[in-house]
C-alpha cells in the first residue's frame, strides 16, 4: 500500500510559475515509476509526466519545455515543476505511483492549480 499527497497547487498568474510535490509513504519508493496527471473540468484525465525509479523521463508532447518531473529518493518525493504556465494548463493534478510490470497503482487526492489573471 502507498499513500501519496501533493501539494504547492493554487493561484499563478500567466507566465507564472509552481512547484508540485508529492510524498509517498508506506512502501519502498525505488520499487514505482512515479508520475503527474491532470484533469480540467469536463475532461479526461490525462499523462503530464513520469519518471522511473532509475530517471528516464516521459513527457506529454504539448508539455516539453515547460514543465519539468524530478524525484528525490532520500525523501520519497516526487516533483513536478511547471513554468511559462497557462490558463489552459489550469485543472486538478494527480500523482501516480506504478509498480513495473505488475497491475498496481495508486493515486494522490489531487492539487488545484489555476491558472488565472
Amino acid at each position: 500500500q502507498v499513500q501519496l499527497v501533493e501539494s504547492g497547487g493554487g493561484l499563478v498568474q500567466p507566465g507564472g510559475s509552481l512547484r508540485l510535490s508529492c510524498v509517498a509513504s508506506g512502501s519502498i519508493f525505488s520499487r514505482y515509476d512515479m508520475g503527474w496527471y491532470r484533469q480540467a473540468p469536463g475532461k479526461q484525465r490525462e499523462l503530464v509526466a513520469t519518471i522511473t525509479s532509475s530517471g528516464i523521463t516521459n513527457y506529454a508532447d504539448s508539455l516539453k519545455g515547460r514543465f519539468t518531473i524530478s524525484r528525490d529518493s532520500a525523501t520519497n518525493t516526487v516533483y513536478l515543476e511547471m513554468n511559462s504556465l497557462k490558463p489552459e494548463d489550469t485543472a486538478v493534478y494527480y500523482c501516480n505511483a506504478r509498480r513495473p510490470g505488475l497491475p498496481v497503482t495508486y493515486w494522490g487526492q489531487g492539487t488545484q492549480v489555476t491558472v488565472s489573471a
